[in-house]
């Protein structure tokens, strides 16, 4: 307990105790998410990432193009295998705890800050939803960047720390346009906040907006040149539902959220109060009294609290005013400020021992976690033996469908057709890691074209289990009309248990003379 407080409190060893802690808790969760996931291919989310990294460019159709940038870095240094894809995620969600910690140091002490770290690697988010890289995982660390440079410039007030929350600005939005949710509410906290006319005197807001519109141009541009199929994306996709519908997705929204946010919140109150029930007055007492507290910098601390309640209340309240479709894994970056706000009430007293107390139950959990994974896979797959999106042998089709390629034209395999869920996991699991072409989608990643497809020849696939079957068929059958067809049977085998059986409408379209 001594050790915990000690390394965890001390101004020299506290960067490298939480440095470690995080590394520690990102290659644990690497190997549990191995193991859960070893009966399934990668998700289609961290495929596309890595289709998008094939290409350097400055968006993707859906999405601005940060996370295919560091996709693409990623796998220039590490082999294109799951473990890969799931020390990524680990990695990703490791550095915003750390982040989150630099965070809490503008805003609580030592210990604080460090009870922050350990209540966000319980929080759901940050291990088991953790599992797949895309860009709603990836706010985790930019959001977090944003912030910190708020709180920088909202402290000292000069350019140059407006230039940082520029670019810290234009880095969360190059991840994903539903950061504005946060850079909106930072700008709202800016206003609430009682000292804002001492921030909006100096030149830091202003020259973050100079600097952050400078950043965003080459993006602005792309967007405007590619009709702006991103937000055609998302008005197709997350638009046009009814009123009731939109109530019911909110209501869903935030009791998802909700419920992911009370595991790390109850075990926090068990850590500070311990689970002695004897004179249950005094342990109040001690964790939970008036006066000062000069462990919790307040004006800082407002500053967190406005932030976390502004995009806790508004997406919701925006999308039955908008009626727009609130998708669960949008709130994946809206509270990894909440441990922060509540550790920051200056009532909370922290004592040491609660530290010990949540590390201890964060490695017990995490322990009995990683022992339990590979019977939870196999529990997982016979509860749901004919879940194909889950268990169809994907990354076996890719493998076969690259020999069958080879066998016939003796050159790489360069386009593969096919929806997203199909198409991205034959890039990510073929070694020759085809460009996705996706039929009919007019928010096109530009990865290939059409005609680069049939100048190159192109392996398309229909999954006969789609509801969109019909549709790729007649794609097939007007682009694809020397296609030689194939029927191929994948399915995946996990400990003597066997998963579902998919085939696959293949067709194969030659190279143009």
């Amino acid at each position: 307990m001594a050790w915990v407080a000690a390394s965890a409190t001390d101004r020299y060893s506290a960067s490298a105790f939480v440095f470690a802690f995080a590394m520690i808790h990102a290659l644990l969760w690497t190997v549990i998410l191995i193991n859960l996931k070893a009966a399934q291919d990668v998700h289609m989310d961290v495929a596309e990432a890595f289709a998008w990294g094939q290409k350097f460019q400055l968006g993707y159709g859906k999405h601005p193009p940060l996370a295919g940038w560091i996709a693409g870095l990623w796998f220039r240094a590490f082999p294109v295998t799951d473990w890969a894809a799931y020390l990524l995620a680990t990695a990703t969600v490791s550095l915003g705890m750390v982040i989150t910690w630099l965070i809490s140091l503008r805003v609580v002490d030592y210990r604080r800050a460090f009870f922050v770290v350990v209540m966000l690697a319980i929080y759901p988010i940050f291990n088991f939803k953790g599992f797949k890289y895309n860009p709603d995982l990836l706010q985790l660390v930019t959001l977090p960047l944003l912030v910190l440079a708020y709180l920088n410039a909202f402290e000292k007030r000069n350019a140059a720390s407006g230039v940082l929350l520029g670019l810290a600005a234009a880095l969360a939005l190059m991840t994903k346009y539903w950061v504005l949710t946060m850079i909106g509410a930072v700008g709202l906290a800016a206003l609430i906040h009682p000292e804002r006319m001492n921030f909006l005197r100096s030149p830091a807001p202003w020259v973050a907006m100079v600097v952050g519109v400078i950043a965003m141009i080459p993006h602005l541009l792309w967007l405007k040149a590619d009709d702006f199929a991103p937000l055609i994306y998302a008005g197709d996709v997350y638009g046009h539902f009814t009123r009731a519908e939109t109530a019911m997705l909110a209501l869903g929204y935030v009791e998802h959220n909700l419920a992911l946010l009370a595991l790390p919140v109850a075990i926090a109150a068990l850590a500070l109060v311990g689970i002695s029930l004897r004179r249950p007055a005094a342990t109040l007492a001690r964790v939970w009294s008036a006066g000062p507290n000069s462990g919790v910098n307040y004006t800082q601390a407002l500053n967190v609290w406005l932030i976390q309640i502004i995009v806790a209340v508004g997406p919701p309240l925006g999308g039955l005013i908008f009626s727009v479709y609130m998708k669960t894994d949008w709130g994946i970056s809206l509270f990894f400020l909440t441990p922060l706000a509540l550790v920051a009430i200056p009532r909370l007293r922290l004592l040491n021992a609660a530290l010990f107390r949540i590390v201890a139950t964060w490695l017990v959990l995490t322990l009995v976690t990683l022992a339990a994974s590979p019977y939870i896979a196999i529990h997982e797959m016979t509860d749901k033996p004919s879940a194909a999106f889950s268990y169809g042998a994907r990354s076996q089709l890719a493998r076969e469908l690259t020999q069958l390629w080879h066998n016939r034209f003796f050159t790489r395999w360069s386009v593969v057709a096919g929806t997203t869920e199909v198409g991205e996991p034959m890039t990510f699991y073929s070694p020759d890691h085809p460009a996705p072409l996706t039929p009919g989608e007019v928010w096109s990643s530009d990865l290939t074209s059409l005609e680069e497809a049939k100048r190159l020849g192109f392996i398309g696939v229909c999954d006969t289990t789609d509801n969109r079957l019909q549709e790729c068929e007649a794609w097939m059958a007007k682009n694809g009309k020397d296609a030689e067809q194939v029927a191929i049977t994948t399915q995946r085998f996990f400990k003597g248990h066997p998963g579902p059986a998919t085939t696959w409408k293949v067709y194969i379209v030659p190279p143009a003379k």
